[in-house]
């Protein structure tokens, strides 16, 4: 019987999927799986049955991801499962910015009293008039889940789309449409488009990215929108060239106190995937990610240990060991499980920077024995025996 604890609340229809092989448990420590959302978990301790963490969407900043290598345990994310509601919004702040239309509905309801007010409304409307933004340039900075889907809405509504992403997989330009332009570096897309929106996760090498040099490569009066994090920007910055007319709007989905009220800004309170499909979504996915790691032991849209995937166990006893990428740990294993006689009928390895994963299936039962003598290597951060 594995355990599960949810740290958020996560819907009950990803809940329900759980087989009656699993109970909830009431807290951590008794818990092999975590299904969190936002709850923060860097300062919280671990018990060592904890196996697995599944993050209900798609940010991990909330996790710590590298202490939870070194402990062994494995975590997920949801790429994609949310990414239709993010679209959507991003698609709605696009238009938000092109059209007035906060403006004039904040008109309407300080004259709603006015017995004229259709009459004093086609005199006022002038003051909210805006463009359209067909024919106008977007730029998308990231082509993952979610860049793909706003770059093709994009393209439907009649914009000339530049995307720019130097990571950008097979998979994914495969899904883009045709008529994107694929800019050679992010300076092109700086320099050519009227709208750029952001889409890329939240590492060192991007916090902070778009910034007063960056900001100054763009056009006059350039629209800037940020759906991916907040740290992506430096809004000091950003509220300075808005302030200078250099970026007409700003559209965030972060509110805190450097952007609220800002002048020329839509400030959203966080809401790119808060939709009901969304969190189902999310929720469906981190359960069969945790299911099929503790029965199978494959990794699925982990964040900290590569992907690996030997399919469903079926009646062989399955070890799984987590360790470090290090020269000749394969080599000790097989030689461990030789010594004992234990022949291995299938096996697969699988590296990520600086972890590393290892599943051998073999046709019989595994002693005690065999599993402390894994453990006992260097390097090794856990060995799992699934039978």
């Amino acid at each position: 019987m594995y355990q599960y604890h949810c740290l958020n609340p996560i819907a009950g229809v990803g809940l329900q999927q759980f087989s009656e092989d699993y109970a909830i448990a009431d807290s951590m420590e008794t818990a092999d799986a975590v299904l969190v959302r936002s709850a923060a978990m860097h300062d919280l301790t671990f018990e060592k049955n904890l196996k697995v963490i599944a993050r209900a969407g798609a940010g991990v900043n909330n996790i710590p991801l590298e202490r939870c290598a070194e402990e062994g345990i494995v975590v997920f994310n949801t790429p994609g499962a949310n990414a239709n509601g993010v679209k959507e919004l991003v698609i709605a702040g696009l238009l938000l910015a092109s059209r007035d239309i906060i403006g004039g509905i904040d008109w309407v309801k300080a004259h709603a009293e006015d017995a004229d007010i259709a009459k004093a409304a086609e005199k006022a409307k002038k003051a909210f008039a805006g463009c359209e933004v067909q024919g106008k340039k977007l730029g998308v900075i990231g082509l993952g889940a979610i860049g793909i889907l706003v770059a093709n809405a994009a393209c439907s509504l009649g914009m000339d789309v530049y995307g720019y992403d130097p990571y950008l997989s097979v998979d994914a330009a495969w899904k883009l449409s045709r008529d994107i332009h694929h800019a050679k570096n992010v300076e092109e897309l700086y320099r050519e488009c009227d709208y750029i929106t952001i889409h890329v996760p939240a590492m060192d090498s991007t916090k902070g990215m778009i910034d007063k040099n960056a900001i100054s490569q763009m056009k006059d009066g350039v629209v800037f929108l940020n759906f991916a994090r907040d740290v992506l920007v430096k809004e000091e910055d950003m509220i300075a060239a808005l302030n200078e007319g250099k970026v007409k709007k700003y559209i965030t989905d972060f509110a805190n106190t450097c952007v609220a009220g800002a002048k020329n800004t839509i400030v959203i309170p966080h809401l790119g995937a808060s939709t009901e499909e969304s969190e189902d979504n999310c929720a469906k996915m981190a359960v069969k990610e945790v299911m099929d790691f503790l029965e199978n032991g494959n990794i699925r849209n982990s964040v900290n240990f590569p992907n690996c995937d030997m399919g469903i166990r079926g009646e062989k006893t399955r070890i799984t060991i987590l360790h470090r990428n290090v020269p000749n740990m394969i080599g000790q294993f097989t030689a461990i499980l030789a010594d004992a006689g234990i022949n291995i009928s299938d096996m697969t390895n699988k590296s990520k920077n600086a972890y590393a994963y290892t599943m051998i299936d073999v046709e019989k039962e595994i002693p005690e024995s065999i599993t402390e003598k894994l453990n006992k290597i260097q390097e090794v951060l856990r060995v799992r025996v699934i039978a």
